[in-house]
C-alpha cells in the first residue's frame, strides 16, 4: 500500500501534466482543417445515438479528440490507455487474434478465435467483432468515446465491459482541403499520414480519402540459442487507406459510403523468459545434448521466486530466443453505409450496413526457445462479418420525449486453419523433461531408466520407446464457425419537470451459434504407439512418468484427433457444437439537472455477453462440452458531472458496482486452451475527470480511477474445477486498483504569425496480477488447492511520462514537434504464462510478454 501511495501521489504532485481526454483547448491544433469555430467547452459525443453534449448525458464517458490522440501519440486502439485510466489493453503471442481491452479493470481474455470481447468496438456505427480487426492506424479522427460500463441496450453486442465509439471526420459538402504529418523516431520509426477532401457537387456530394503508412524495428530483438542477432518482434509495418462518399439533399437526406483497406506485416510478439525452470541447474538439458540453457540466451531470468532484480534485468534487455523470427500477413478490407432520412418533422430514420473481410497469415515458434521444439506454420484466420442496423428515432409530447426505436442484425463466418510442427529438438527436450520428473533420477542419457526395464529413456526416449522419430511429425487442425445474431431495442427519456429525466432502455437479443473442430491431416503414429506401450505395461510403474510419457507422446496441438470419453487426457478430438441463447437486457436512469449546471445521475444495468464455443482441438477431449455460457451483469452506477466558475473548470465523478456472473475466462495451461465459466466476479470503484483552464494560454486535466476488479472469496462452489475454486478472493487480470493521470498544456503565440505549444502527461498505475491463475494449478488437478503462487506473477506499480513541443503558424498551414513517450524507460509485462514445455507446475519456466520502452522523434504537419 505505501507503494500505491508513493505512485499516486508522484501523479498528484507533477508539475510537468499533460490534457487528458476530457475536453478539448481552443489552442489545440486538429491535424484536419476545422469548418467552423471550436467551443472548448462544449464537446459533441453520440455516446447515445444521439449527439449530445457529454456534460448533459447520465453515462461515464470519456471524449477523446484528434489533437489529444496525436499529441499523446496514440495510433491504435491499444495505446488508448494512455488518455483513459479506466481502459487498458494487453496482446500476447500475435497481433491478430491475443489482444484483450479492458474497461474498469474487466475484459475478456483471448487466444481463442472463437471468443469476442468484452469492450465492444464500434467504428463508424459498425461493430468491429474481435479487437485485432480494430488494430488499424487511428487517423482522420473525429474523436474517440470511452463509454464505461455495460452498453448493450444501445451498443448492441458483446459490451458487457464497456464499448468504444470510434468516428471518422466526414467528408465536407463545402471546402477543399487535407493535411499531412510525416514523423521519424528511434527504432528507424517512419509515420506517414494525410488527406484530402474535395467537394465533386457543392453543398450535396463530396469525397474524403486518407490514408496512413507506418513502419518500425520491433522493441524486442531476438536471438537464437547461441545468441545471434535473428531478427526482431513487436515492431510496425502497416498502412491504410480509407475512402469516403458523403452526401446531402436539399431534403435533409444525409448519406455516407465508406470503404477501407488495411495491411500489416509486422510480426508479433516474442516473449521473454523471466524465470529460469529447475532443469537448468540441475544440468538436465546439458545431460541430453541441448546445452547448459537448454536454448535459451541473453541475459535470462531467475531461478528462485524472491529473485525480482533478475527478473527486471531479463526484462529490460529485451532480447527474446526463439527459432526465428514471427513473421505475418494481416489485410483487411470493408465497406460501410449509412443513411439518415427525416420523416416528417419530428421523425428521423437511420440505417447502417457493413462487410467486412479480415485475412491473417501467420508463423511463430511455440516455445519461445532457440531449440526447434514445436512452431506454427501458416496459422490462417479469415473472418467474414456482415451487420445491418435500422433505428427510427425523435420527439413527441412537445418535446419532452425523446424516443428511439431499431433492430440489428448480423452475421459472421470464422475459418482458422494451423500446421503444428515438432522439431528436430523435441525428443531431447523429452528427455530432459522426463529426467525432471524422476528428480534427475537418470542423468546419464544412456542408463536405463529402471533395472526391469528397457533402456528408452536416454536421449532420446521416445524414438526409443516407440521407434517413431517426433521431429517428422506434422498436423493440420482446423476451426470453424457460423453466427448469427439479431436484437429489438428501444431507449427512451422523458422529462419530468424541469432538469429531471427518467431514461428507459430495453433490448431482446438472440443469439445463435454453430462451429467445431476437424483434423485435416495428421502423420502422428508416435502418440497411438506410446499410448500401446503403456497400455502393454512397457514403462515403469510410476503413474507420474507414464503421464508425463503420454502427455510428451500425445502433445494437445499434435496429436491425432482420436479422443473419446474413455481417455481424458487432452487428445484432440474432432466435435460440432451448437450455441443459443436469448437475453433482455435493460437499463433504468434518473438524472437531475441543477443551475450551475450540475448534473446528478443514477443508473441501474443489466448486461449480456453471449456465450459460444471453445474453437481448440482439445475443448472436447474427454468428454468436455466445448460450450461455454453467457457472461451476464448487473451494474449500478452514481455519477454527478459539473461546470464551474464561467466553465473553466470541469468535473466529473463516478462511482460504480458491476457484478458479473458466469464470467467468461480463457486460459493456457502449457498444452490446450480452457475456456470456462467462473460463478462471480465484480469491479467496483470510483472514477475522477477534471479539466481546469486557468487562463486562455493554460489547461490542466487530472482523471483518476479506482477500481477493485475481482473474483470474490465466494466466486465458486466446492463442486467446480480447481483452476475455478483457485480464482477466488484474487484480482482480475491486467487489473490495476489505481490508475491516475494528470496534465498540462501551455500554448503561447509568437508574434503575429507563430505559436507554439508544450505539453507533457504523467499515467501512474498500482501494482497488477499479469495471468490468469494466482495459484498453481495441480496437473492433473488435485482434489485440494495449491498453495504455491505463480512465481513473478505481479507487475509493480509504476509511472510512466509523454512529453510533446512544438512550433508552426498560427493558421496551422504547418508546424513541426518534438516528442517522446514513456520518458524514463519504464519497461514493463503485459502477460506472464508458463514458457511452453520447459517444465511444469513449480518447476516450470516463465516467460513475459512486455509493453513498449522509451520512444522518441520529430513530426512535420502540414494543412491546405
Amino acid at each position: 500500500m505505501s507503494r500505491i501511495k508513493h505512485i499516486i501521489s508522484a501523479a498528484l504532485c507533477s508539475t510537468i501534466l499533460v490534457p487528458a481526454a476530457y475536453a478539448q483547448d481552443n489552442a489545440e491544433r486538429s491535424s484536419a482543417p476545422q469548418s467552423a469555430e471550436v467551443d472548448p467547452n462544449i464537446i459533441i459525443v453520440t455516446a447515445t445515438r444521439r449527439a449530445q453534449d457529454v456534460q448533459d448525458i447520465p453515462l461515464a464517458v470519456t471524449a477523446v479528440t484528434p489533437a489529444q490522440l496525436e499529441r499523446q501519440g496514440v495510433v491504435d486502439v491499444q495505446q488508448i490507455t494512455q488518455v483513459s485510466p479506466s481502459f487498458s489493453a494487453s496482446n500476447a503471442q500475435t497481433s491478430s487474434g491475443t489482444v484483450v481491452l479492458r474497461i474498469r479493470g474487466v475484459g475478456t481474455t483471448s487466444n481463442n478465435i472463437g471468443f469476442e470481447s468484452a469492450v465492444g468496438i464500434f467504428v463508424d456505427g459498425a461493430y468491429q467483432s474481435r479487437p485485432g480487426i480494430a488494430l488499424s492506424e487511428l487517423v482522420d479522427v473525429e474523436r474517440v468515446e470511452v463509454l464505461r460500463g455495460p452498453q448493450g441496450t444501445l451498443f448492441g453486442r458483446n459490451t458487457s465491459a464497456g464499448a468504444l465509439n470510434i468516428t471518422n471526420k466526414r467528408p465536407d459538402l463545402n471546402e477543399f482541403g487535407g493535411f499531412a504529418n510525416a514523423s521519424y523516431g528511434n527504432f528507424d520509426h517512419i509515420s506517414l499520414q494525410g488527406a484530402v477532401n474535395a467537394p465533386i457537387i457543392q453543398d450535396t456530394l463530396a469525397l474524403r480519402v486518407t490514408g496512413a503508412y507506418r513502419k518500425r524495428d520491433g522493441f524486442v530483438g531476438v536471438v537464437d540459442s547461441a545468441g545471434n542477432n535473428i531478427g526482431d518482434s513487436n515492431g510496425a509495418d502497416q498502412y491504410l487507406v480509407r475512402g469516403q462518399l458523403g452526401f446531402e439533399s436539399d431534403g435533409g437526406i444525409k448519406a455516407r459510403l465508406i470503404g477501407d483497406y488495411s495491411k500489416s506485416k509486422a510480426g508479433c510478439c516474442a516473449a521473454i523468459e523471466i524465470r529460469k525452470t529447475p532443469l537448468e541447474p540441475a544440468g538436465l538439458f546439458a545431460a541430453v545434448g541441448l546445452g547448459p540453457r537448454g536454448g535459451m540466451a541473453g541475459v535470462g531470468g531467475a531461478f528462485d521466486t524472491n529473485n525480482t532484480t533478475a527478473v527486471q534485468t531479463a526484462v529490460d534487455s529485451r532480447f527474446g530466443t526463439a527459432n526465428f523470427a514471427p513473421l505475418a500477413d494481416v489485410d483487411q478490407w470493408g465497406i460501410t453505409g449509412e443513411i439518415e432520412v427525416p420523416i416528417g418533422e419530428d421523425i428521423t430514420a437511420t440505417y447502417i450496413g457493413s462487410y467486412r473481410q479480415y485475412r491473417s497469415l501467420e508463423t511463430y515458434d511455440s516455445d519461445f526457445s532457440g531449440l526447434d521444439v514445436f512452431n506454427a506454420n501458416n496459422d490462417k484466420k479469415s473472418i467474414d462479418t456482415m451487420t445491418h442496423e435500422l433505428r427510427f428515432q425523435g420527439e413527441a409530447f412537445d418535446g419532452k420525449l425523446d424516443w428511439l426505436v431499431g433492430g440489428y442484425y448480423s452475421d459472421e463466418d470464422i475459418y482458422q486453419s494451423i500446421d503444428f510442427a515438432l522439431g528436430t529438438d523435441y525428443d531431447r527436450l523429452a528427455g530432459a523433461l522426463l529426467a525432471g520428473a524422476t528428480a534427475g533420477g537418470t542423468l546419464n542419457p544412456l542408463s536405463p531408466l529402471y533395472a526391469g526395464g528397457a533402456t528408452f529413456l536416454g536421449a532420446t526416449p521416445l524414438q526409443n520407446l516407440t521407434g517413431i522419430n517426433p521431429a517428422l511429425i506434422r498436423t493440420t487442425n482446423a476451426y470453424s464457425q457460423k453466427s448469427e445474431s439479431w436484437s429489438l431495442f428501444t431507449h427512451n427519456t422523458f422529462e419530468v419537470t424541469d432538469g429531471l429525466k427518467l431514461t428507459m432502455g430495453l433490448r431482446y437479443s438472440d443469439e445463435k451459434k454453430n462451429g467445431g473442430f476437424t483434423q485435416v491431416s495428421t502423420n502422428n503414429n508416435l502418440c497411438p504407439a506410446a499410448l500401446g506401450q503403456v497400455g502393454a505395461g512397457n514403462t515403469p510403474p510410476s503413474v507420474a512418468l507414464n503421464t508425463a510419457i503420454l502427455g510428451l507422446s500425445c502433445f494437445g496441438f499434435t496429436a491425432p484427433a482420436i479422443g473419446s470419453d474413455l481417455i481424458p487426457f487432452p487428445i484432440p478430438r474432432p466435435y460440432q457444437a451448437s450455441f443459443s441463447d436469448k437475453e433482455l437486457i435493460y437499463t433504468g436512469k434518473v438524472s437531475y439537472e441543477f443551475e450551475a449546471p450540475v448534473t446528478v445521475y443514477a443508473s441501474y444495468t443489466h448486461g449480456f455477453k453471449s456465450g459460444g464455443i471453445n474453437l481448440d482441438a482439445t475443448a472436447a477431449s474427454g468428454g468436455r462440452n466445448p460450450v461455454f455460457q453467457s457472461e451476464e451483469v448487473n451494474a449500478y452506477e452514481f455519477g454527478l458531472k459539473a461546470k464551474m466558475l464561467d466553465n473553466a473548470l470541469t468535473f466529473n465523478m463516478a462511482l460504480f458496482l458491476e457484478k458479473f456472473t458466469n464470467f467468461q475466462v480463457l486460459e493456457f495451461t502449457g498444452a490446450q486452451f480452457e475456456t470456462f465459466n467462473v460463478p462471480k466476479a465484480e469491479t467496483k470503484g470510483f472514477e475522477l475527470e477534471m479539466t481546469a483552464r486557468p487562463s486562455d494560454n493554460f489547461t490542466i486535466n487530472a482523471g483518476l480511477t479506482y477500481a477493485d476488479a475481482k473474483y470474490p472469496n465466494d466466486c465458486a462452489t466446492p463442486a467446480d474445477e480447481l483452476r475455478v475454486r483457485n480464482l477466488c478472493g484474487h484480482s482480475l487480470t491486467n487489473a490495476p486498483k489505481f490508475v491516475a493521470i494528470m496534465g498540462a498544456t501551455y500554448t503561447r503565440d509568437i508574434g503575429s504569425s507563430l505559436d507554439f505549444f508544450v505539453n507533457g502527461q504523467i499515467r501512474a498505475e498500482s501494482d497488477r496480477r499479469t495471468s490468469t491463475q494466482a495459484f498453481l494449478v495441480p496437473t492433473p488437478p488435485a482434489t485440494v488447492g495449491s498453495t504455491a503462487a505463480n512465481p513473478f506473477d505481479v507487475q509493480d506499480g509504476n509511472v510512466k511520462i509523454n512529453m510533446r513541443a512544438g512550433i508552426g503558424d498560427q493558421n496551422d498551414a504547418w508546424g513541426v514537434e518534438a516528442w517522446v513517450t514513456n520518458l524514463t524507460n519504464q519497461v514493463t509485462r503485459g502477460i506472464t504464462f508458463n514458457t511452453v514445455l520447459r517444465g511444469s507446475g513449480a518447476a516450470s519456466s516463465r516467460s513475459a510478454f512486455i509493453q513498449a520502452p522509451r520512444m522518441y522523434g520529430v513530426t512535420v504537419r502540414g494543412a491546405f
